[in-house]
């Protein structure tokens, strides 16, 4: 089995962009992303445990593979420190998001109430798993923001998974995702963002989301959809005159 026990720490965004991409939400950064031409960034299959709930930071990353008994033995719990999903944890610092490509298997629980108290106690964000976790109802009190397809009873390596890597790229979810890209998730799902992109994105979004606020008052009060969504260049004048009445804090 490989491991990345040296591998450099990832960089992390400014706090500025993590409280802006909080304001702007999935949907819009997705959508503006496809503007963009990054045309899926939704990791599709994990879903919202707590509804409400808005999590965005850095991702650091766990890659699981197939079992197999001849790389992955009794050993790793001989020696605890053989372990790659404890090392994912090591790395975290507050805010830091972790993504576990779990295959999709609906078998094994990549994290349990131990692993998940330390992860909260070092600060972790939250979580992103196409796979399940364990250990739910010890978790509870922990009111972890987790994106993930289920629970099961099962640890990781009981059935047939193995942890592989981490800290590398990934595939969760139908998406790529990079060591540091900046996870954006709501109850509409987990958006992976490029962090290179990510000062575009807040610009553009933001933009957006002001219109869009104008534009919603104006639709309620039975305002033409050809003229409010989008905007018109025709409502612009009008648009602008809104916004200097009311600005919109960035």
């Amino acid at each position: 089995m490989t491991t990345n026990q040296d591998i450099k720490d990832i960089k992390r965004p400014p706090k500025a962009q993590i409280e802006a991409l909080k304001k702007i939400g999935a949907a819009t950064v997705a959508g503006t992303l496809g503007h963009m031409g990054i045309r899926n960034p939704h990791i599709q299959g994990p879903v919202s445990w707590h509804k409400g709930r808005v999590m965005v930071g850095p991702a650091l990353t766990l890659q699981f593979m197939p079992k197999r008994e001849d790389l992955y033995g009794e050993g790793e719990y001989a020696d605890p420190e053989k372990q790659l999903h404890r090392h994912v944890l090591y790395k975290t610092q507050p805010g830091d998001v972790v993504v576990v490509d779990a295959r999709g298997d609906m078998t094994a629980g990549v994290f349990g109430e131990m692993m998940m108290t330390y992860f909260k106690g070092r600060g972790g964000a939250g979580l992103v798993i196409d796979g399940c976790i364990r250990d739910y109802p010890g978790q509870i009190e922990l009111d972890m923001p987790m994106w993930i397809r289920g629970l099961t009873p099962n640890f990781h390596t009981q059935t047939g998974l193995m942890p592989m890597d981490y800290n590398i790229p990934i595939a969760c979810g139908g998406v790529t995702v990079i060591p540091g890209d900046i996870i954006v998730a709501d109850d509409d799902g987990a958006v992976v963002l490029p962090a290179a992109l990510a000062e575009e994105v807040i610009a553009t979004a933001s933009e957006h989301h002001e219109w869009e606020e104008f534009s919603k008052i104006k639709l309620l009060e039975g305002g033409a959809l050809q003229r409010y969504y989008p905007l018109h260049p025709d409502a612009q004048g009008e648009y602008e005159a809104w916004r200097k009445l009311n600005p919109i804090k960035r």
